[in-house]
């Protein structure tokens, strides 16, 4: 701690589509079999909805069957994008009656089938406005998403996928509905600022570095729009000096020491403590001001950079293990006027003391593995390195 404060070959056929749009593949037997139209829109038995049938390079040879299972689709208007039919592979087919419906589906009189023209075009032409998408504050910005449909709502996966915080504004299909804020490590919620109009909902997200929430569509909205108060973060104190440290018995590690500064155990000249593995149990005791204590707020205990998992006590009360960034938990409900006693279990990995024991001049190892694995990994590296 440095301070506390989720050869491609699918079947020629495959349901649409690209970025901001969900998709899926399927074959020549399931085309056949399971789809038909409803509504416009390509379904199957099971209940999934599609809005256009693209058909890749691999479509350019096509047996008779489903030639006529797409005729029937496009008749009863379904949406079709992507390359002509040229031949037929079978020597069985009628290529006579096969080269007659390639004429009757693309003779252009067709208004939802659509040749030559881009996805973002047909999906314009056809009016599907993206499941998903977002505002790139920054030209990099990346987010995946997955949406499942359930019976009484939308539930959308929101993933950013670089290390860094993202302010934006996502886009969902979904309109009617409030959106809120689900945390799958918790199983918190949170509301959210929205904006709903011309079918889409607009929400304010907050990522933190490679962050990953779920946006749950549920409850009817009485409102078209909704804005929560701005939130104002102040650091109230750095409590980086004089931490008491105890270390798990038989690794290495002396039973204590005291930190002026918090640093990284492999920082510390004692070699027990540089290559510890295990637990150490930071503790100490901090005074909360009075004016620490306001009405609507809430107080956080950052920890910063933790390597690798920190669990955190605070006056008795245990609230929770935090393992991934941010290292911060809400203390609101365990933190009170005056004294207070904080407990921070920090656990690190267990190759820092593999490395510990293959140093020069160790005698006595701590851990056991059943191969060196450390000295194998840099050995093989070094190896590498050495072949031409």
């Amino acid at each position: 701690m440095n301070n506390f404060t989720w050869k491609k070959d699918f079947g020629f056929p495959w349901l649409v589509s690209f970025q901001s749009y969900n998709y899926d593949f399927i074959n020549a037997d399931a085309l056949i079999n399971l789809l038909s139209v409803k509504g416009g829109k390509l379904v199957t038995p099971n209940g999934m909805s599609y809005g256009v049938l693209v058909l890749d390079s691999n479509a350019r040879h096509m047996s008779l069957p489903v030639l006529r299972k797409i005729r029937d689709l496009v008749k009863g208007g379904a949406a079709f994008a992507g390359i002509q039919p040229q031949s037929d592979p079978s020597i069985a087919d009628n290529s006579t009656e096969f080269h007659n419906i390639v004429n009757e589906i693309w003779n252009g009189n067709n208004a939802k089938v659509f040749t030559g023209k881009g996805l973002g075009d047909v999906m314009n032409a056809l009016n599907i406005q993206p499941d998903f998408a977002y505002t790139k504050p920054q030209a990099d910005t990346k987010l995946m998403y997955v949406h499942r449909k359930l019976n009484d709502g939308d539930v959308y996966r929101a993933d950013n996928r670089h290390g860094r915080r993202e302010d934006l504004e996502a886009t969902f299909r979904v309109a009617g509905k409030i959106p809120e804020l689900w945390f799958a490590e918790t199983g918190k919620t949170e509301p959210l600022s929205y904006n709903i109009a011309d079918g889409v909902t607009k929400v304010k997200l907050h990522m933190e570095p490679n962050d990953a929430f779920f946006v749950v569509f549920k409850n009817k909205a009485a409102n078209t729009s909704f804005e929560l108060p701005a939130v104002q973060v102040k650091e109230l104190a750095t409590i980086n000096d004089a931490w008491n440290v105890n270390f798990q018995k038989d690794r290495g590690a002396p039973a204590a020491i005291k930190m002026n500064e918090l640093s990284s155990w492999t920082d510390n000249a004692d070699a027990g403590v540089k290559y510890f593995s295990g637990t150490g149990t930071y503790t100490k005791t901090i005074t909360a001001p009075a004016d620490w204590f306001t009405k609507d707020t809430e107080l956080w205990l950052n920890l910063g950079d933790v390597k690798n998992l920190a669990e955190v006590t605070v006056n008795g009360k245990l609230l929770g293990v935090l393992w991934k960034k941010p290292f911060r938990v809400n203390v609101t409900d365990a933190l009170k006027q005056g004294t207070n006693q904080v407990e921070i279990k920090v656990t690190n990995l267990w190759v820092n003391r593999i490395i510990g024991d293959a140093q020069p001049g160790i005698t006595s190892k701590i851990t056991y593995t059943s191969m060196p694995f450390y000295g194998l990994i840099l050995l093989c590296y070094l190896r590498a390195c050495q072949d031409p």
